[in-house]
């Protein structure tokens, strides 16, 4: 069927915009097709909407210059209603990474036999990432005899003197990282014994005793 200006109705006017509505028998592919709203031409303007209501739709459709109709959208019809689609995706990613690192504590190895009066060095080699070690002096029960000593590790090496003990066996030097202090070494146990340089002295080929007596064999 041709158009029909019987059918076309102003709804809305103002401010420029018209909203119309058009009734027919014909189908929207007929109504929608190039020409067949030539004959009101001047009255539909670019920007207006029409509602259609043609024989196998209902749409919302923009008025275009030409004037020609959108794409627009379906309310109803045999195409189908408007669908709205909302779609989520997600993503979840885990990594671990994970290197072994080396820690050593090495105590340097000393007199089995200290003499009393004098000083105990001791010395250890540090690998890995320490960087203060602990070094303590313990009896032959394990208590600490003070001062413990902290010291940075340089070089990769750490040191430290004690001074010897009362005279005695069964003492041990231990080291340990002073971050972690379950990382250590314990030394082999070390006697403190007297310095036999303040008991015998030599008069020429003589011995004497500490009171100046000479020793008889």
């Amino acid at each position: 069927m041709p158009f029909s200006s019987a059918n076309l109705t102003a709804l809305i006017q103002g401010n420029n915009f018209t909203l119309w509505q058009y009734r027919t028998a014909d189908s929207r592919a007929a109504v929608t097709a190039a020409g067949y709203f030539a004959a009101v031409a001047g009255n539909l303007k670019a920007g207006d909407l029409m509602v259609l209501q043609a024989a196998d739709a209902m749409a919302l459709l923009p008025i275009r210059t030409g004037p020609a109709l959108g794409t627009g959208v379906t309310l109803d019809g045999a195409v189908g209603p408007l669908n709205t689609i909302r779609s989520v995706a997600q993503r979840f990613g885990f990594g671990q990474a994970a290197a072994a690192v080396v820690r050593t504590v090495i105590l340097a190895p000393f007199a089995a036999s200290i003499v009393a009066g004098t000083s105990i060095p001791v010395s250890a080699t540090v690998l890995g990432p320490i960087s203060q070690v602990v070094f303590s002096l313990r009896d032959g029960t394990g208590a600490i005899i003070p001062p413990v000593q902290v010291v940075a590790v340089v070089s990769g090496g750490a040191s430290a003197s004690f001074p010897t003990p009362a005279l005695g066996t069964g003492y041990r030097i231990r080291v340990e990282d002073a971050a972690d202090p379950s990382l250590g070494v314990v030394s082999r146990s070390f006697n403190v014994g007297a310095d036999l340089r303040l008991i015998l002295a030599e008069n020429d080929t003589k011995l004497l005793s500490e009171a100046g007596d000479v020793l008889k064999q």
